[in-house]
């Protein structure tokens, strides 16, 4: 199994209300590629980090072999979500992935 793991910090110029909004938009797209991509296992996206984070979301996602997680990547329902709901606000992304 893959672990795909991703840190975003939104963009500064977003006020509180439209970081907030932004978060339900990531958060209701990626969750909702459940059951929709080969080889995905399983997605959520935290919204809700302690005060000490550093960033405002992360994604943690399993997929059955690396092979799925480079499908998942191109497949064309996440890039659609990527495109239209994570790409536009964000301004740092940091991602690990590793097998488990």
């Amino acid at each position: 199994m893959v672990k795909h793991v991703i840190l975003w910090k939104l963009k500064e110029e977003l006020s509180a209300g439209e970081k907030a909004a932004v978060k339900v938009k990531i958060k209701a797209g990626l969750e909702g590629l459940a059951g929709k991509i080969p080889g995905l296992l399983e997605i959520r996206v935290y919204t809700e980090g302690l005060p000490s984070s550093n960033v405002d979301l992360m994604l943690d996602s399993s997929f059955e072999d690396e092979a799925a997680l480079k499908g998942y990547g191109i497949h064309p329902e996440h890039v659609a979500v990527a495109d239209s709901e994570v790409r536009p606000y964000t301004a740092v992304r940091s991602c690990m992935d590793f097998e488990v």
